[in-house]
């Protein structure tokens, strides 16, 4: 009675062995692709992969950097948004540089007031006062000659009416105030020659030192807030309010590395595509008027004809997706310019990386 169970657990053991190893011996059917991979339309053409950027009649997208270091206090514009050459973007914390922009300004104000006021010399005033000193010392010099023709006809009648040391006093008298009338009429000439030269010449060299430092301060107070270089549109904000910047960028977490604080592109119906063609391929690179290409998108079935721009004539290291210049590749690269005009119905955006098959016509 055993050994019938025994064998019969057994067999159902092998045909259920039987009945799985041709359940799972069966081979699916593949499910299609949700897109074709692209393929290259060319008999001979080169693969390369591309970077959707701004088309630009030269360069790429416009990177802008600050030429200071501080914290972001204030961002006018949101990405997308279509700016106007010269319109603020980003505003770096400038309260330190104002307060000296202020204080450099008032010095500027003080010497111009005090140039001024040399190059108005004499006042009316003043050259008043000083007539009215030499008319003074005339009437000094007249009471002071008086007095001593008195007492000098007085003596010469009767030389013991008049003291001989009186006489004297009275002769001193009259030479003291023709000294004071010559210097009253010497102060009166020197009033009226205004200002010396020499102290205008003076001022004026510290007044334009003070002007062009505060010209220079104000120049550097222009530079805390970023401009656009040019009409376009904003890419990309890197930064935000209270975040650190520097002429070297914002600091990326992600990258660890330092992005532009504000990337712009031109508000054309174009993009551009760069390639980067290995350097063991260049040498099968048509000539530069029989070059074509064909754009591939990514997820997508969609193929866009690219038209040639231009070759970036210097080899460089490709740049991995990290976008870090530190970081040390063996495979140098091509830069190939095309441009394409953006459809209306997909979206392609600049840093969108696409696959291109670069042929010849």
């Amino acid at each position: 009675m055993n050994n019938r169970i025994i064998f019969g657990l057994a067999g159902c053991g092998v045909l259920f062995a039987l009945a799985s190893a041709y359940i799972y011996g069966q081979q699916k059917p593949p499910l299609p692709p949700v897109f074709s991979p692209p393929t290259n339309p060319y008999a001979s053409g080169i693969y390369t992969n591309g970077i959707v950027e701004s088309y630009q009649g030269s360069g790429e997208n416009i990177n802008i950097y600050p030429d200071v270091s501080g914290r972001i206090t204030q961002i006018d514009v949101h990405e997308g948004d279509r700016v106007k050459a010269g319109q603020a973007l980003v505003v770096v914390d400038e309260s330190v540089q104002q307060a000296a922009v202020a204080q450099q300004q008032h010095q500027a104000e003080a010497a111009l007031a005090q140039l001024q006021a040399l190059k108005a010399e004499p006042r009316k005033e003043t050259l008043d006062v000083a007539a009215a000193q030499v008319m003074q010392a005339q009437a000094g010099v007249q009471t002071a000659s008086d007095t001593y023709e008195k007492q000098l006809h007085s003596y010469r009648i009767d030389p013991r009416s008049v003291s001989k040391d009186a006489l004297d006093s009275a002769r001193d008298a009259v030479q003291t105030a023709q000294a004071n009338l010559h210097y009253a009429r010497r102060q009166y000439a020197l009033t009226r020659a205004g200002a010396w030269i020499y102290d205008i010449h003076n001022q004026e060299a510290q007044y334009n030192a003070l002007e062009q430092a505060y010209e220079s301060s104000n120049a550097l107070l222009q530079k805390f807030t970023l401009r656009a270089p040019a009409d376009g549109v904003v890419l990309a904000i890197n930064t935000a309010p209270g975040s650190y910047v520097s002429p070297q960028g914002a600091y990326d977490s992600y990258t660890q590395g330092s992005d532009p604080v504000v990337v712009m592109g031109q508000p054309q119906g174009y993009l551009s595509v760069r390639c980067f063609i290995d350097e063991i391929l260049v040498s099968r690179l048509p000539p530069a008027d029989r070059i074509r290409a064909q754009m591939s998108l990514r997820g997508v079935d969609v193929k866009i004809p690219l038209e040639f721009v231009r070759i970036q004539p210097y080899i460089t290291p490709k740049i991995e997706l990290s976008d870090q210049r530190q970081e040390r590749v063996d495979l140098r690269v091509l830069p190939v310019i095309f441009r394409f005009k953006k459809p209306a119905d997909v979206a392609i955006f600049p840093g969108q990386q696409v696959d291109v098959y670069v042929g010849e016509k």
